[in-house]
C-alpha cells in the first residue's frame, strides 16, 4: 500500500546526517540487511514470516511451487490483509522446469455489466471514488488460484488452503507493519458494512503489533471453497451472498458478473537488457513500463556511471518520465482498445525516446504517436525441487480495499475500478464488462533460455519503478538478490508539468536515505525537485536461481515484515 507520506524538499543539513544503521557487516555492500538464503530443494520468499513457514510446509508435503504460493497467498489473505484477500486481483508467471517455457495468467476481474458511464455523471463526478460500492469490481484471485491448480499442482486444494483454514480459525500474532496499516484503515473504511465486524477486535479499533487475530468467518468460506471448488465462490451460495449485499447497499456487482467471470492465460512479453530477458505480462497492467525504461537505460553505460550519482537519479528519472506518459495513454484492457506492444518495446522506439533526454530536468513530455499500421499488494515467489517458480502478485488496491465487507464472509471487496477514467475516448475510459489498468505486475528474468531471476515489487504505481532498479542493481552494478532490494530507492512524483493539486510537489524525485548530499545538489542544479517519502519506495522478495551449483538464493528485504527461507 501507498502511504501518503508527507512530501517535502530536503533541507541540505537534514541530507548531510548520516543515517543511523543496525550494525557493520562484513561481506556484501554496506546498505545490505542480511545475506542471501540459499536452500537446494524449495524456496519460499513472502512479505509475512508465518506465511513463508506456510509456504515451506507446503513444499516438503510434496506440494509444487504453484500449491505453496496458493497456500500463501490464501494465508496473506488473512495475516496481511492490508495488501491482499479474497475480494481482490492476481496476477503470475509460471516457470514451468519440463518444458522450459514461461506461462502468465492474468486473474484480473472486471466491471459490473449494469454499471454504466453515465452513472457516473448523473452523480457528477468526475473520477471515480476510492471507497464505496461504485469501485467494485469482479475478484479474480479464487478464479487464479484454481486456474494455477488445474495446471500446476499437485496436492488437493484441502490440502493447500488447511494452513489458512487453520490459522484464521486458531489466530495469529499480527506483525509490525501490518498492524500499523491496519490501524490507518480502520477509521476510513469503518463505516462501511460489515468492516467493523471482521476486522476489529472489539468493534473498533484494528489489532495491535503482537495480538493474536483470528477471523473464523474467512476460514468458513475458505473451507467452502475448498471443498466445494472455484464455483462456490463464483456460482454458488458465496455469489449470491456478494450479489445480496451489494445491492442492499446500493453497489453493482451481481451474481451474473461473478458467474461470467473467466480469468486469462496470456504470453509474457519481455525486452532483452544486456544479455537478459526481462519479462513483464501485457497490459491491462503496467509491467511493460519497467521495459521501456530499461530499453531506454540500455543506451547508457552505467559500467561507467556509479550507483546512487547524479546521473544515474537523472538517468532513470527521465527514462521513467518518457515510459509513463506512454503508460498513460496507451496502457488498457486489450479487448477494448489495440494496445500497440511490439511498437512500445522496440529498440528504434526506445531510441527516439532516449534523443529526448538532455542533461536537466525536462518540464514537458508527451506520449509517442504510434505508426497507423499499428494504484497496497502482496508479492511472493516460490520453487520448488523440480525447478519450477512462481512469481506471484495480489492485492485489493488500496490497502484492505473498498471497506465493502459482505455478510460474513470474512473478506473485504477490492476498489481496483478507482482507476478507469471517467472521460470518453481514453483508453481506460470506463465500460461495463471491462477490466481496470492494473497497477500490480509480477517480474521474471531469464538468461540463455533459463530461469535467472523470480521477482516482484511492491508499491502501487511505483511498480514498474522498482523492477527497473532491481535489474539494474543486478545487472549494472552488480549487487546480488538480496543487495538489489536492500539498496536505497528513487521514486519520482507528478508529471514533468505542475498538476496544481494541494500539498504535492510535481516532477519531484523522492529518495531514501543512502543517496550522498552531492547527488541531491546536482540534481536541483539541473532542475530537479528533491524531496522524501513515508513509505513509498515499495516491497520485494525474489529467488535467484544459480544454474551451475543447482542452488536456489532467496531474499526478502527489511522494508516489510517478510521473510526468505528454504531447505
Amino acid at each position: 500500500m501507498r502511504v501518503p507520506g508527507f512530501r517535502a524538499l530536503l533541507p541540505a543539513a537534514l541530507l548531510m546526517l548520516s543515517p543511523l544503521v543496525g550494525g557493520d557487516r562484513v561481506t556484501g555492500r554496506a546498505f545490505a540487511t542480511r545475506s542471501e538464503v540459499a536452500a537446494q530443494h524449495g524456496m519460499a520468499c513472502t512479505s509475512q514470516a508465518l506465511v513463508t513457514q506456510i509456504a515451506l510446509d507446503i513444499l516438503k508435503q510434496g506440494g509444487s511451487a504453484v500449491d505453496a504460493a496458493i497456500a500463501a497467498d490464501a494465508a496473506l489473505g488473512l495475516m496481511e490483509p492490508t495488501g491482499s484477500g479474497m475480494g481482490g486481483d492476481l496476477y503470475a508467471l509460471v516457470w514451468e522446469a519440463k518444458t522450459k517455457k514461461l506461462h502468465g495468467l492474468n486473474a484480473s476481474g472486471r466491471s459490473p455489466k449494469s454499471l454504466r458511464l453515465d452513472h457516473f455523471r448523473k452523480l457528477g463526478l468526475t473520477h471515480i471514488p476510492a471507497q464505496g460500492p461504485l469501485p467494485v469490481s469482479v475478484p479474480g484471485c479464487v478464479d487464479g488460484w484454481f486456474e494455477l491448480h488445474r495446471r500446476f499442482g499437485k496436492l488437493p486444494m484441502t490440502q493447500v488452503l488447511a494452513p489458512a483454514i487453520r490459522y484464521a480459525r486458531e489466530g495469529f500474532p499480527v506483525s509490525e507493519l501490518i498492524a500499523y496499516y491496519w490501524d490507518r484503515s480502520v477509521p476510513v473504511l469503518g463505516k462501511y458494512p460489515g468492516f467493523l465486524d471482521t476486522y476489529t477486535v472489539d468493534g473498533k479499533r484494528a489489532p495491535r503489533s503482537g495480538e493474536v487475530f483470528r477471523n473464523p468467518r474467512l476460514a468458513k468460506t475458505l473451507e467452502t471453497v475448498a471443498r466445494e471448488g472455484r464455483d462456490a465462490f463464483y456460482k454458488g451460495d458465496i455469489a449470491r451472498r456478494i450479489d445480496a449485499y451489494m445491492k442492499a447497499n446500493g453497489g453493482f456487482l451481481s451474481y451474473e458478473d461473478l458467474a461470467a467471470h473467466h480469468s486469462d492465460w496470456v504470453e509474457p512479453v519481455s525486452v532483452n537488457y544486456r544479455g537478459y530477458d526481462i519479462w513483464e505480462l501485457p497490459p491491462n497492467g503496467q509491467g511493460i513500463a519497467a521495459l521501456q525504461m530499461l530499453n531506454i537505460l540500455e543506451g547508457y553505460d552505467f559500467s561507467k556511471i556509479p550507483f546512487g550519482s547524479p546521473q544515474h537519479v537523472h538517468l532513470f528519472t527521465e527514462a521513467k518520465k518518457l515510459a509513463f506518459e506512454d503508460r498513460a495513454k496507451f496502457y488498457a484492457d486489450a479487448d477494448f482498445m489495440k494496445v500497440p506492444l511490439s511498437w512500445l518495446l522496440s529498440k528504434d522506439y526506445a531510441a527516439q525516446r532516449r534523443a529526448l533526454i538532455g542533461d536537466r530536468a525536462s518540464r514537458r513530455l508527451e506520449a509517442g504517436h504510434p505508426p497507423l499500421k499499428e494504484g497496497d499488494t502482496i508479492y511472493l515467489t516460490t520453487a520448488d525441487g523440480e525447478g519450477n517458480l512462481v512469481s506471484l502478485i495480489q492485492s485489493n488496491y488500496r490497502g484492505m480495499g473498498s471497506g465493502m465487507t459482505p455478510g460474513d464472509l470474512g473478506f473485504c471487496l477490492q476498489d481496483r475500478g478507482e482507476l478507469f477514467n471517467l472521460q470518453e475516448g481514453n483508453a481506460n475510459t470506463y465500460a461495463p464488462g471491462k477490466r481496470p489498468f492494473h497497477t500490480i505486475i509480477p517480474g521474471f528474468i531469464t538468461r540463455g533460455g533459463e530461469p535467472f531471476l523470480s521477482y516482484g515489487v511492491m508499491g502501487g504505481e511505483f511498480q514498474p519503478i522498482g523492477h527497473a532498479q532491481v535489474v539494474m542493481n543486478l545487472v549494472d552494478f552488480g549487487m546480488n538478490a538480496q543487495e538489489a532490494g536492500d539498496a536505497p530507492r528513487m521514486s519520482h512524483d507528478g508529471s514533468p508539468e505542475p498538476t496544481g493539486e494541494p500539498g504535492k510537489l510535481p516532477g519531484t524525485i523522492q529518495l531514501e536515505s543512502g543517496f550522498p548530499y552531492e547527488t541531491v545538489r546536482e540534481l536541483m542544479n539541473r532542475g530537479h525537485g528533491v524531496g522524501w517519502l513515508l513509505g513509498g519506495y515499495g516491497g520485494y522478495q525474489a529467488i535467484r536461481w544459480d544454474p551451475k551449483q543447482k542452488v536456489y538464493f532467496g531474499a526478502s528485504e527489511s522494508r516489510k515484515d517478510g521473510q526468505a527461507a528454504g531447505y
